[in-house]
């Protein structure tokens, strides 16, 4: 991925809200899930082709909540959305080699979503109705909402909407049907995956 991309992908996620906003972790795993971005697909995309896929570190209902989140942040239109580009699996991907205290801050955040739609609907976020889903994320996303018991979903919301904006716009759905890449763009040089834990 070319410096221009990465830096297309993080003003997407952070640009409206600033990067001084987001909080560290939440920072940490967008970075991890950019520098990762290509190569996370492929194993994704080669594991696939072997056996069904299933989350390393989300549990079933917790991916069912990223599931329905990052479709939440980008629908389907005419063209498919975070479902259908399996942001989730890459979410779980990037969430599998993060810091372990950077992984808890979004799984905190993450059972905050249901702690929440528990006190405001009375059911966990993915069994609330679609609106009850995007009233709560309109609540975090406002720039008007200074509350403390909501600033662990605040950073949360900032979290996933960075993992799923990369996930999708890196993923072959994002690429190809989104923002129309034929396959045609190239880089002058790929110097591959420097991280020691996906050497074979």
């Amino acid at each position: 991925m070319t410096l221009d991309r990465r830096q297309a992908l993080r003003t997407l996620a952070f640009g409206g809200i600033g990067a001084v906003a987001a909080p560290a972790w939440a920072e940490k795993l967008a970075e991890l899930a950019r520098d990762h971005s290509e190569h996370a697909h492929a194993a994704l995309t080669a594991a696939a082709e072997t056996a069904a896929w299933a989350p390393k570190v989300l549990d079933a209902h917790q991916n069912e909540t990223v599931v329905i989140l990052s479709e939440l942040i980008i629908p389907q239109t005419e063209t498919p959305g975070a479902k259908a580009a399996k942001v989730n699996e890459f979410i779980d991907w990037v969430l599998k080699d993060a810091d372990e205290r950077d992984r808890k801050e979004f799984l905190k955040g993450l059972a905050w979503m249901d702690g929440r739609s528990q006190e405001l609907f009375g059911t966990d976020f993915a069994s609330a109705a679609p609106d009850q889903q995007t009233a709560l994320l309109t609540i975090l996303a406002s720039a008007k909402n200074k509350a403390f018991e909501d600033q662990t979903g605040i950073d949360f919301f900032k979290a996933i909407k960075a993992l799923t904006i990369t996930g999708y716009y890196t993923s072959e759905i994002g690429m190809s049907q989104e923002l129309g890449d034929d396959g045609q763009v190239f880089l002058l040089e790929f110097p591959g995956c420097k991280h020691p834990q996906h050497k074979a």
